[in-house]
């Protein structure tokens, strides 16, 4: 996020990465770096680089610098580092500061709705070879961030689920049932909104596959979209690629069920399973 602003800000002002690098006596890489958020920030770095940038309003100033230090503040997620790869890393930090969740699954239940039944048997499925103990890393790490949508600050939801991840059995018929249980219990929150593609619809926006999108608290911060692959992820936040990726996910809304629908599908599931 602090990499985003300042890079939008050094363009605006037209610095060449090798100038922005002189006045903080480093190299025009290690500006990149800074940019893409590869490394950590010097609060004094980022103060020098706010004044070539011409940033002179105190209240924007602070902002950014203070999300200098919170940058380099370890979250909770940090001690899980040995099971989480450094590119989630990044999701799950952006995650935690998000106001909005927007998300379209294909092939499972977004890890935000899972149980935790159905979570232990998809992270098998994708850690066949790990230590039980590392699953069981893995799970509470999905539950922790689970809780958050129920805390004081919790974010607003809202998941488009395909029908195909829904009619998948993931860990056999009791698993599947305590998932659309947990379903249409989450439906329940004031903050999450659930809506099926059903498979009766053919053809929809979302052909690229699965996809996040993140918006922060914070006006002047750009949103993110989040798609993830077998070895790392993308992060985009350029005005072009946030709005495709919005306008896909403005049409899966309005094809997809309704919410309300939505839970009378999850009861006939479960009582099909």
């Amino acid at each position: 996020m602090l990499g985003s602003q300042l890079r939008r800000l050094r363009e605006q002002k037209g610095v060449t990465r090798q100038d922005a690098g002189y006045v903080i006596r480093a190299s025009e890489s290690k500006i990149s770096r800074l940019e893409l958020g590869r490394v950590s920030f010097k609060e004094r770095d980022v103060d020098d680089l706010l004044s070539l940038y011409g940033v002179s309003d105190k209240t924007e100033r602070e902002a950014l610098l203070q999300l200098a230090r919170e940058a380099n503040t370890p979250g909770w997620w940090h001690r899980y580092n040995d099971v989480l790869p450094g590119w989630f890393q990044t999701y799950v930090g952006l995650e935690e500061s998000a106001a909005l969740i927007r998300t379209y699954e294909l092939q499972f239940v977004p890890g935000l709705l899972q149980s935790e039944g159905y979570a232990r048997a998809v992270i098998r499925l994708g850690n066949a070879g790990a230590a039980e103990h590392e699953i069981d890393q893995r799970v509470e790490l999905r539950m922790q961030r689970q809780a958050r949508l129920t805390g004081s600050e919790a974010p607003r939801l809202w998941a488009v689920v395909d029908e195909g991840a829904l009619k998948r059995p993931i860990g056999g018929p009791e698993v599947m049932r305590g998932q659309f249980e947990h379903l249409i219990e989450m439906s329940k929150l004031p903050n999450v909104t659930i809506q099926i593609m059903p498979f009766r619809f053919g053809g929809h926006a979302a052909e690229g596959g699965a996809f996040t999108i993140l918006r922060f608290p914070e006006q002047d911060l750009p949103d993110v979209v989040y798609v993830e692959n077998l070895t790392g992820a993308m992060y985009l936040d350029k005005r072009d690629d946030v709005d495709t990726y919005l306008q896909a996910m403005e049409r899966l809304c309005v094809d997809s069920a309704t919410p309300e629908r939505t839970v009378e599908l999850l009861g006939d599931f479960l009582r099909e399973t």
